[in-house]
């Protein structure tokens, strides 16, 4: 018999979700990207690379710093990412007026990649909205965007 303290949460029963923010945001995160990932499956990428390559297609060319504010992605593991996509042949360097500067753009197998999967995207996107119908989502949207907000809120230093 599982015994439960003031304050400790145990594992949470099917459907109910962990009093931590932050622990129920990621066990959504995982369900919600396994929806789209399985979704993808049949055009070979998944739900974050097709994050990225949206990102960069909708630019045309991308350096990494519009692709880490676009995706609220780190540097290592973006980097880490389109390392993989590069050496699949979907993306590749893009000249950059500053030369130190990384900018990447599609290749048309990437263009192409993206093509297909866009309707598939758009199936698993049509299948959560229908799930939370239009109010919700934007209700949900409102919320997580201030949520988003308070996270990246740099604090200012008050002088010593």
């Amino acid at each position: 018999m599982e015994r439960r303290r003031a304050g400790v949460v145990g594992r949470p029963k099917q459907g109910r979700l962990s009093l931590c923010v932050c622990n129920t945001l990621r066990m959504v995160t995982r369900v919600v990207t396994q929806l789209y990932d399985d979704t993808l499956r049949p055009s070979g990428l998944r739900v974050t690379q097709f994050s990225i390559l949206a990102a960069i297609g909708r630019t045309g060319a991308a350096n990494l710093r519009q692709l880490e504010d676009a995706l609220s992605i780190d540097q290592t593991t973006l980097t880490r990412s389109l390392t993989l996509l590069e050496r699949d042949g979907l993306v590749e360097r893009a000249a950059h007026s500053d030369g130190r500067v990384k900018a990447m753009r599609l290749t048309a197998k990437g263009r192409r990649a993206l093509q297909a999967a866009r309707p598939l995207w758009a199936q698993a996107q049509g299948k959560v909205l229908r799930e939370l119908g239009a109010t919700g989502w934007a209700d949900a949207q409102r919320r997580l965007t201030h949520l988003h907000r308070v996270a990246t809120k740099r604090e200012r230093r008050r002088p010593a």
